[in-house]
């Protein structure tokens, strides 16, 4: 998971708009900000993404 990636779920998880384990809403909050890497990245890594929202890590 690059920085850019990281910076993006914070982004998302600070509009208060969904909750972050709801992949789908996330994606499509990601997409209206042009976060089209985080799209892209949950998409293909669900469990890194999960790990990293339960965590904080990589």
């Amino acid at each position: 998971m690059t920085e850019k990636i990281k910076e993006q779920i914070l982004a998302v998880r600070a509009t208060g708009r969904t909750n972050m384990f709801d992949t789908n809403m996330v994606q499509v909050i990601a997409n209206e900000m042009k976060f089209y890497e985080l799209v892209i990245f949950i998409e293909e890594h669900k469990g890194d993404y999960a790990k990293f929202i339960l965590t904080g890590e990589c």
